[in-house]
């Protein structure tokens, strides 16, 4: 059980919201903001004016049924954090620092920290990735070398397959099954949420990462394919010599024959 007791949030409901988990907590910072909990699918946990010990408390409860899990150096590494106030005014996010419109009441309050939270989300998720991919860059970033200077690459066919695997479940994960290139359908007729998403999205340089890193795995492509190439080449130069060498043994053999 969690020592902060948190009460799951019961306001506005959507299908479209499915994939994420929103509780309330009274163990906040700040007395004039309820503090709200945002859980989401991917893995990432959101906390809005909750106590440092909550947190923490929550993060350990999470801990135990995790799947799958990222390293725990990753995990404390790759976070975002930015400040938040209420006061007067539309809600935005303005040099850094989120603005919550005061006047508005609880559901709309919870909706537009969706709306921040979902962006800040998408920036983890990212971060994970974009450490996924400089890991593997770092993984064949020697092999260029090794081809220059005419060594020899020790890496076998299934080590390449496997690289072009890694590669291409990374480029999937982000190109094509997350909300990473387009914005998610629940801001469809939700135009104010729309435009916090959006800026909190520019804020964070969503599509310049992304955009740096289809330009990196476009260059690793080219370097596996090179490799897979390499190897390629090199077993058919192998069957050659195979087959040049079965037939020096027949031509001895016929010779010998002939000979003796």
């Amino acid at each position: 059980m969690m020592k902060t007791e948190p009460e799951v949030y019961e306001g506005h409901k959507d299908q479209d919201a499915a994939n994420v988990l929103v509780i309330g907590t009274e163990n906040t910072m700040k007395e004039y903001d309820p503090g709200i909990i945002f859980f989401f699918r991917e893995g990432s946990v959101v906390f809005w004016n909750t106590e440092e010990k909550t947190m923490k408390n929550i993060m350990q409860v999470l801990e135990r049924h995790e799947i799958q899990p990222y390293e725990v150096a990753l995990i404390h590494w790759e976070n975002e954090e930015i400040n938040y106030r209420r006061g007067e005014g539309p809600s935005k996010l303005h040099r850094g620092e989120i603005l919550i419109n005061s006047e508005l009441d609880i559901d709309e309050v919870t909706l537009e920290k969706f709306a921040f939270s979902n962006a800040l989300c998408l920036s983890v998720k990212l971060a994970i990735w974009e450490a996924s991919l400089d890991n593997f860059v770092e993984s064949i970033q020697s092999i260029p070398e090794i081809l220059k200077s005419r060594r020899k690459v020790k890496l076998s066919h299934a080590d390449v397959m496997q690289k072009i695997g890694e590669l291409f479940a990374l480029r999937h994960h982000i190109n094509l099954s997350s909300d990473l290139l387009i914005t998610p359908d629940f801001y469809w007729d939700r135009e104010h949420l729309e435009q916090l998403y959006d800026k909190t999205c520019q804020f964070l340089s969503i599509n310049r990462r992304v955009k740096v890193m289809n330009e990196k795995l476009q260059h690793c492509t080219e370097l596996t394919d090179l490799m897979r190439s390499h190897l390629s080449e090199k077993h058919a130069l192998r069957l050659e010599w195979m087959i040049v060498i079965l037939i020096t043994i027949e031509v001895m053999f016929e010779l010998g024959r002939v000979l003796f």
